[in-house]
C-alpha cells in the first residue's frame, strides 16, 4: 500500500495538481485482479509534443494479474489527443511487450486510439513498426488478446489483427482502415461508422473479430472466462479444473437430438453440450460462417478446441469464410498444445460458381494445411456422414487424425448416395419412377456407404453407439496426452493464404 501512496504523491508534485483518474486506468482496474496493477513509465512524454495533457503520451502501461496469473497490459487514453499513437507512446507499448517475452506472459491491449499522431509524422508510423514487429513476434509465443473500446483507426487497427482473439463492445467500438470521410471522397459511397467497423460489421461481415459483446463489463467479464481456458505461452499448459461430470456419462438425448434422416436439420450445440463437460463450452466468432463452430470446451476439468459443422447453416458444408475461420483456429490451438476434437457432419465442400471465383481451392486447402501440419493430439468423431474433400479435411487418417471415431449409423463417402446414383446413371434415371430411384439409392447406400464395411479397413478406429460418445472420445484424449511431437528442419511452410 506504502508503494502506491508513493507513486500518488509523486505524480501530484510533477503535475502540481491532483491526478484525476483517468478512463484507460480504470479500464485496467476493471480487468485485473485487485491492487494488483503496477504501472510503467508514469512519466513519459513526448519529445515533440510539449503538453501538460500528454504526461504519460496516451497510454497507460503496467503488469498486473488476473485469477492471479501475471499479465502484462497497456490501455490508451483517448482523452489525450484521441490516443494518438507517438514515438513514446509506442516505446511503452514495446517495453510491456519485451518484458512479456522474456517472462512468458500474456499481453493484453485496451485500444482507443484515433491512430498515428500527426504531429510526429514518421516517428509515429516507425512507431507502429515496432509494435507490429513485436505482434509478429510474440505470435505462438505468448497469448496475445485485444479489446476494442472505443476507436482503432488506420494503423490502430492492424496491430489487434496479429494478435489472438480481438473483442469489440456493440454500438461503441471501431475498427478500420481509412474512415467514412476519406471513403466518401475518394470512392463517393456513403457509410455510417458502425457500419463500415463497428462490433457487428467485423464480427458477422469481415470475420476480424471473435466476439461482439453489449458493454464495457460483459467485454472484460468475457476475456477472463477465456483466458481461463488458455496457457500463457505455448510452453505452458491451460489451467486445468476438477470436473465432476463423470467420463462415462451416457449421452442417451443424442438419439433425440441427432435425426437419422441424413437431410434433416438439429442443432449441433446441444451436441456440444451433450459429449464434453456441462457449461463447459464457449464459442468463438459465433456470428461469422455459421456453417461451422470453432470453440473451447473442457473434458474431465482439461481445455480442448472444437472444431463442429452446423447442419442447420449451410447443411453444414465447407464455404471460403468457414475454411478460414476453421484453419485459424487450428493453427492458434496447435501453437499453444490445445489438442483437437472434430465433430463431422458435412456433405463437403460448397458448390458454385461464385465460390470458385472466389477462390475455395485456395482457401479450403487452408484447412488441409492446417490439421495436417498441427501435431497437437486430434480426434475426429463422425456423426451422420463425412463426404468428399470435406472428409478428408475433417476426418480423414491419411491427413494425420489421430484418432478417427463414428456412429454405427455413419457414412463416408466421394458423395451422398442420392447425387452418385444421379451421377452414375444420368440417363437410366430420367425413365425410372421415384420408387426405383429409392431403391437404387437404397441399394448404393448398402453397397457402397456400410461404415462397418470401412471399419473392415484401418480408416475408422472405432464404432460406437451415440450414447457412449463422451467416454470414448475423454478416454482418446488421456490415450493421447503423451503424444511426442516431430521436429522439423524447415523454417515454415508456405500456408495458402
Amino acid at each position: 500500500m506504502g508503494f502506491k501512496i508513493t507513486i500518488k504523491t509523486m505524480i501530484k508534485k510533477r503535475l502540481k495538481v491532483k491526478r484525476k483518474s483517468s478512463k484507460a486506468r480504470d479500464r485496467i482496474k476493471i480487468l485485473l485482479d485487485k491492487d494488483s496493477f503496477i504501472e510503467f513509465h508514469t512519466f513519459t512524454s513526448s519529445r515533440l509534443v510539449k503538453s501538460k495533457k500528454l504526461i504519460n503520451d496516451a497510454v497507460v502501461t503496467g503488469t498486473g494479474t488476473i485469477d492471479g496469473r501475471k499479465v502484462y497490459v497497456y490501455s490508451q487514453n483517448f482523452a489525450e489527443m484521441g490516443g494518438s499513437l507517438g514515438e513514446m507512446h509506442a516505446k511503452k507499448i514495446c517495453y510491456v511487450y519485451d518484458l512479456a517475452l522474456k517472462t512468458g506472459c500474456p499481453v493484453i491491449s485496451i485500444l482507443d486510439s484515433g491512430g498515428a499522431r500527426i504531429q510526429e509524422g514518421i516517428y509515429s508510423l516507425d512507431g507502429y513498426g515496432e509494435i507490429f514487429a513485436r505482434n509478429v513476434e510474440a505470435s505462438g509465443k505468448i497469448l496475445q488478446l485485444s479489446i476494442v473500446a472505443g476507436a482503432c483507426a488506420g494503423g490502430a487497427a492492424y496491430s489487434p489483427a496479429l494478435t489472438d482473439f480481438i473483442f469489440m463492445i456493440k454500438e461503441q467500438s471501431l475498427m478500420f482502415v481509412t474512415g467514412p470521410k476519406i471513403i466518401k471522397t475518394v470512392t463517393g459511397e456513403e457509410i455510417t461508422l458502425q457500419d463500415l467497423g463497428g462490433a457487428m460489421a467485423h464480427n458477422a461481415k469481415s470475420g476480424v473479430a471473435h466476439f461482439a459483446v453489449a458493454n464495457e463489463d460483459g467485454c472484460f467479464s468475457l476475456i477472463k472466462q477465456l483466458f481461463s481456458y488458455l496457457p500463457s505461452n505455448n510452453l505452458d499448459d491451460a489451467p486445468g479444473f476438477v470436473s465432476r461430470d463423470p467420463i462415462d456419462r451416457s449421452c442417451k438425448e443424442l438419439e433425440k437430438i441427432v435425426p437419422i434422416e441424413e437431410s434433416k436439420v438439429y442443432d449441433m450445440k446441444k451436441v456440444i453440450e451433450c459429449i464434453f463437460d456441462e457449461k463447459s463450452f464457449l464459442g468463438l466468432q459465433r456470428y461469422y460462417a455459421r456453417n461451422a463452430i470453432i470453440g473451447f470446451a473442457r473434458m474431465r476439468g482439461k481445455t480442448v478446441g472444437v472444431v463442429a459443422n452446423q447442419p442447420k447453416v449451410k447443411a453444414g458444408c465447407l464455404d471460403i469464410k468457414a475454411s478460414c475461420k476453421i484453419a485459424r483456429f487450428v493453427q492458434f490451438c496447435d501453437s499453444f498444445s490445445i489438442p483437437l476434437v472434430n465433430l463431422v457432419d458435412v456433405p463437403g465442400y460448397l458448390p458454385g460458381k461464385s465460390e470458385e471465383h472466389e477462390g475455395i481451392i485456395k482457401h479450403g486447402a487452408k484447412i488441409l494445411y492446417a490439421y495436417s501440419n498441427a501435431q497437437v493430439p486430434k480426434i475426429a468423431l463422425i456423426l451422420r456422414k463425412a463426404y468428399g474433400g470435406a472428409y478428408i479435411a475433417l476426418a480423414s487418417k491419411a491427413l494425420g487424425y489421430d484418432s478417427v471415431i463414428a456412429w454405427e449409423d455413419a457414412e463416408i463417402a466421394v458423395m451422398g448416395a442420392r447425387q452418385a446414383v444421379e451421377l452414375l446413371n444420368s440417363k437410366e434415371i430420367k425413365k425410372m419412377s421415384k420408387k426405383e430411384v429409392k431403391e437404387k439409392v437404397k441399394r448404393y447406400k448398402k453397397k457402397y456407404l456400410d461404415i462397418f464395411k470401412t471399419a473392415e479397413t484401418d480408416k475408422i478406429d472405432l464404432l460406437i453407439e451415440r450414447k457412449d460418445s463422451r467416454e470414448a472420445i475423454a478416454r482418446l484424449l488421456d490415450n493421447l496426452s503423451t503424444k511426442a511431437y516431430k521436429p522439423t528442419n524447415k523454417r515454415h511452410g508456405n500456408i495458402p493464404l
